[in-house]
């Protein structure tokens, strides 16, 4: 009996520090900072709305959900392979549930709550903001800072970035997997900051995204 408690502890324990371990490392979040502002040497390129995409992912005690924010226009300026300026728009009227099929209620639902003035109040704030501040090499990785405003709240984010040339023409940009600290911005709606007594209602702050731009030069 002795050696079966101790075995399904050691499995439980597994899980939780596999699980920990899983999570993806939060954006590191200041005040806001600067616009970035590029030099006359720098080279333009327009994001493309339709080949660029944010992944998202939410958590709470008893799973998961996850889907995709569109993007509805942006400019990045780049100067020797680095960004050195820019800002892209994202739609949060564009907000997609991906983990339910289309066709289900449930999809609907979820994507409506998003949608509305307990998340993201899509319909008074449709678009956020992600302004560039700088982007600097820190320990072998590129990290791309800005100032992303979110239902008329900015704050600074950094984050680490990969960017390549695939034609003389065109450019892309991949995030790695990381989290934003979604009470930073006042998104309230079931989150332990602001609410006491959720027992395990609670929606975990931590929103996992994942960044894809591609660009084209102007």
């Amino acid at each position: 009996m002795k050696s079966n408690f101790l075995k399904f502890f050691t499995l439980i324990a597994v899980i939780t520090f596999s699980s920990c371990g899983d999570k993806a490392k939060e954006a590191s979040t200041t005040e806001t900072k600067d616009a970035a502002v590029a030099k006359s040497s720098s080279i333009n390129y327009a994001v493309n709305p339709e080949e660029s995409t944010i992944e998202w992912k939410g958590f709470k005690p008893t799973g998961s959900h996850y889907g995709t924010i569109g993007i509805n226009v942006g400019k990045l300026n780049i100067n020797g392979g680095a960004i050195e300026g820019g800002k892209f728009v994202i739609d949060m009227t564009n907000i997609v549930v991906k983990d339910i099929p289309a066709e289900e209620e449930g999809n609907a639902k979820l994507t409506t709550h998003l949608k509305s003035d307990d998340f993201f109040d899509a319909q008074a704030h449709p678009n956020a903001i992600f302004d560039v501040t700088g982007m600097e090499t820190i320990d072998g990785k590129s990290m791309l800072s800005g100032n992303l405003t979110l239902k008329e709240t900015t704050n600074n984010i950094s984050f680490p970035v990969a960017i390549s040339f695939t034609d003389d023409n065109s450019m892309t940009l991949t995030s790695e997997t990381f989290t934003i600290d979604r009470s930073k911005w006042n998104v309230k709606y079931g989150s332990k900051s602001f609410f006491d007594n959720l027992g395990d209602k609670f929606i975990n702050n931590e929103i996992e995204l994942k960044i894809s731009l591609v660009a084209n030069k102007v």
